[in-house]
């Protein structure tokens, strides 16, 4: 029934959040990319690669994710340069790149995977037929990076979704480029996305000599 803010105990209470790390996590470092990418290699998860490297580069919400279908990213027998979405959040379509590490491993996955373009890319463990769940998406970041020795509180899907447009931003300063490639509607979203404050644009106006 919880206390009476005359209660003894009331001054006594902390909020549920104190202590704990709340807000958006933590985009992961090119480091740290080709750390979690050495680990899976080495464990031979080659599933769990291909996923990894599919959500970096697609920048996909994980429900977006999880819910990709082969025929979205293979063409011909072979699979996209770039690919288009329709996010599950926005209804949205969001167009995205495959870089030649995705594609490589997408390619060994999907090879070992089998199935037809209507099958999902990452199906659940259970039955083929269904794609993987958001949750045990959410546990398998968990494993990796706990297999690199990162604090798992900072780290979580959207670490993935934000880790490219993060480093896009910081090497070229396009706002508007992040937000095309997010799907965002509005700049502003990208804006508080990306965690854009004064001292990143003090930053940028340094570099730049008129």
């Amino acid at each position: 029934m919880g206390h009476s803010p005359m209660d003894p105990a009331f001054d006594e209470l902390r909020p549920w959040n104190e202590g704990r790390l709340i807000g958006a996590k933590r985009a992961l470092k090119q480091q740290q990319v080709w750390a979690i990418r050495f680990w899976l290699d080495q464990h031979r998860r080659l599933r769990d690669r291909a996923l990894f490297d599919f959500a970096i580069d697609s920048k996909l919400r994980g429900c977006d994710v999880v819910r990709v279908r082969i025929g979205d990213v293979v063409s011909g027998g072979r699979v996209r340069d770039r690919a288009v979405v329709v996010q599950q959040k926005t209804k949205r379509p969001v167009q995205f790149e495959l870089m030649d590490t995705a594609r490589k491993t997408m390619r060994a996955w999907l090879e070992r995977r089998g199935g037809t373009l209507n099958n999902f890319v990452f199906p659940s463990r259970n039955d083929y037929m269904v794609h993987m769940s958001t949750r045990q998406y959410a546990r398998l970041v968990h494993e990796w990076v706990v297999g690199i020795g990162l604090p798992t509180q900072d780290y979580g899907t959207h670490s993935l979704r934000r880790t490219k447009a993060s480093i896009i931003y910081k090497a070229t300063g396009n706002l508007r480029a992040v937000q095309i490639l997010l799907g965002h509607a509005k700049i502003d979203s990208t804006v508080r996305y990306l965690g854009v404050d004064v001292e990143d644009a003090l930053e940028l106006a340094e570099r730049t000599e008129v």
